[in-house]
């Protein structure tokens, strides 16, 4: 329960986002771009959901100014470039990002660059729509910057959109969503509220994707997951995360591994690592995810049939002292301190597929 993760006095600024959520929202699409002072909309998506981003355009008729389909995973500023100048020839004030967190990064470094007006059709599980981030990669490495700009203005959560996410995609996209919420448990900036919608969401998408699995269009399951990831999508936008996050940014951004995969595998050992450093946390997560929450997660991943080692995503070993030296560079808050032998250790289980288990730091167990 939340009362066994007691917080300091704490601030609480909410995020301004207009959500809709339901079932055939969709077609409110039209209405909130033109409520949101949108006169020429650009539209956003990937070259595998160019079908979706031409039918979205035709639901928004004479508003559309265009349709550009070349969003790339982890936004690299290449593909922007692009993007910016297909934005500049159409004269759009708007964007509308279809698809997951690859769509929707693009999205917001044209927001970063312009300040155009963002509307967002999720169709994965990224929680990226809900938070005033961008990470960027330029030149084989990934850098985050946060600011207002960023922060898309209207979200439309369709649950009918996540009908057709294959089954295996939406475990890892589903697993991605839940270490937000689990980093939420031990930030530096956390609060009650953020709390409570982060053992939520974890609570939601954990039964919801086995569900998922069993029957991909079990509408039961599709709605239970997305309105999860909406929940741990709020908790990445309000307040800041931690190892796990730094983890994936270095080993998408300069290994170039896919997103949501390297989020599955790495999570049950970033927690495991942060484990002696914060009991309640721990406490908090026993009945959801078990007596060992980082074993429940790595369990999770492994009987839904989702990807365990950074070895099965091509993560050459020897890459794995350049990664470790990476993440130790640009320090961060953690609830742990970052011990390059331990962090290594970490990363040699994560790249093996192992059980992960906790490193108890010689250098005392508290930032």
């Amino acid at each position: 329960m939340i009362g066994t993760l007691p917080r300091d006095p704490f601030r609480f600024e909410p995020l301004p986002t207009r959500v809709l959520f339901g079932h055939g929202t969709r077609t409110h699409l039209a209405k909130e771009v033109r409520a949101a002072g949108i006169t020429r909309v650009l539209v956003l998506t990937t070259p595998f959901q160019k079908d979706l981003g031409d039918a979205v355009a035709r639901d928004l008729g004479d508003v559309v100014a265009g349709v550009f389909n070349g969003a790339a995973m982890h936004t690299p500023t290449d593909v922007t470039a692009q993007a910016l100048d297909a934005l500049t020839t159409a004269g759009a004030d708007g964007v509308v990002a279809v698809g997951g967190g690859s769509t929707i990064g693009l999205g917001k470094a044209l927001a970063a660059r312009t300040d155009v007006v963002q509307v967002v059709l999720p169709t994965t599980y990224a929680g990226s729509e809900m938070t005033p981030i961008l990470g960027e990669t330029e030149n084989g490495l990934k850098t985050t910057r946060s600011g207002p700009e960023i922060r898309p203005e209207v979200v439309i959560y369709d649950v009918a959109l996540t009908h057709t996410l294959p089954a295996a995609m939406s475990v890892t996209s589903g697993i991605n969503a839940i270490a937000h919420a689990v980093e939420a448990l031990y930030a530096v900036n956390g609060n009650p509220l953020m709390d409570a919608l982060a053992l939520e969401g974890i609570r939601a998408l954990t039964g919801a994707l086995p569900l998922i699995v069993a029957d991909p269009h079990r509408g039961a399951g599709r709605e239970a997951a997305l309105y999860g990831a909406w929940l741990c999508g709020t908790c990445l936008g309000s307040v800041g995360m931690a190892l796990h996050h730094k983890l994936c940014h270095t080993l998408g951004g300069s290994f170039g591994l896919p997103h949501a995969e390297t989020h599955t595998v790495v999570l049950p050992h970033a927690l495991a690592y942060n484990a002696p450093a914060v009991p309640k946390v721990i406490d908090a997560l026993r009945p959801i995810l078990g007596d060992d929450p980082a074993l429940g997660l790595h369990h999770l991943a492994r009987d839904l049939g989702a990807p365990t080692s950074l070895s099965g995503l091509g993560l050459d070993a020897a890459s794995l002292d350049r990664a470790t030296e990476l993440a130790l560079q640009a320090r961060y808050p953690n609830p742990r301190p970052l011990e390059a032998g331990a962090l290594r250790a970490t990363l040699g289980r994560a790249w093996a597929g192992t059980a992960p288990i906790s490193e108890i730091s010689s250098e005392g167990s508290s930032a």
